[in-house]
């Protein structure tokens, strides 16, 4: 008992050298889109000696919420992580019915913009502008397998030649769904199949990672091993990771949902190796 009682502490107290709560504050913010007086923001987390010419990997994050609520505070944790490992790790904000009035299309078209810009900014930034990453959490994790699969929702009024598609997709719980019996169905009905990642697979569809707990109350595992089937029929890869026993939102960080450190630790590990296979980091995961 002694022995399992000193391995956890030890977690709680070296955890913070690699992603600690005094380390979650992003290294600079940066506006990405304007709609009228609102300003959505980039919350950036740079590598150690960060310079413009390193050309890095990325990835940005897009909370959770059901596209009313939310915080980029959800992914600091996870940002904070990745920059130590050598990537550009972004947690990005975008509009919310309960503070903006919208809808799920004005989120996805968000989601869409923060890709571009970083892309068209990716010199300015030092992120190498083929492996920008995109990743989510629930309605978050919509946001970001929309972006890599339904070719829709952009805004007319951006660059439209420069791609908003990421290279990679990592979702967490994600509403993948959006179809007749599947999550919001009810908001989006008109547009649902322009809508619904799982119903615009394709060829082109970025290799993908999924985390996902058995009891998740919104998204069942049948819907997640059924976007499986359907990447492997279309060719690409999707990587399916099932936590028994656990229900929606069970990986949140602890400074975010007062959840276990547990399951942080564990898919973030698995996330890292999944960067690690597609050449976005090097060597051994640190967490």
């Amino acid at each position: 008992m002694f022995q399992k009682t000193l391995i956890i502490g030890l977690v709680f107290v070296l955890l913070p050298n690699a992603c600690g709560a005094e380390n979650f504050e992003p290294d600079k913010t940066l506006v990405y889109k304007n709609i009228g007086v609102q300003k959505l923001q980039l919350h950036i987390f740079n590598p150690a000696n960060h310079m413009k010419k390193a050309s890095k990997p990325a990835i940005i994050f897009f909370f959770g919420g059901g596209w009313r609520s939310g915080s980029p505070l959800q992914f600091y944790p996870h940002c904070r992580y990745l920059a130590t490992r050598g990537m550009v790790a972004i947690s990005a904000e975008y509009r919310i019915k309960n503070k903006h009035g919208t809808t799920p299309f004005e989120c996805v078209k968000d989601g869409k913009s923060a890709i571009r810009w970083v892309r068209v900014h990716s010199d300015e930034l030092g992120i190498d502008p083929e492996r920008i990453a995109a990743g989510g959490a629930s309605a978050g994790g919509q946001v970001a397998a929309a972006a890599g699969t339904v070719k829709s929702f952009e805004e007319p009024n951006e660059n439209l030649k420069i791609s908003s598609k990421p290279n990679a997709l990592v979702l967490i719980y994600p509403v993948i769904d959006n179809g007749p019996g599947g999550y919001g169905y009810d908001r989006v009905r008109k547009h649902w199949k322009e809508f619904s990642p799982m119903h615009n697979i394709d060829k082109n569809t970025p290799p993908t990672i999924v985390f996902l707990g058995t009891r998740d109350n919104y998204i069942p595992v049948s819907t997640a091993m059924e976007y499986k089937a359907l990447m492997d029929k279309a060719g690409k890869r999707c990587d399916l990771h099932l936590y028994n026993g656990q229900p929606h939102g069970f990986c949140n960080h602890p400074s975010f949902k007062g959840n276990s450190i547990e399951y942080f630790e564990k898919i973030l590990f698995e996330m890292d190796k999944f960067l690690i296979s597609l050449g976005y980091l090097e060597g051994a995961p640190t967490i």
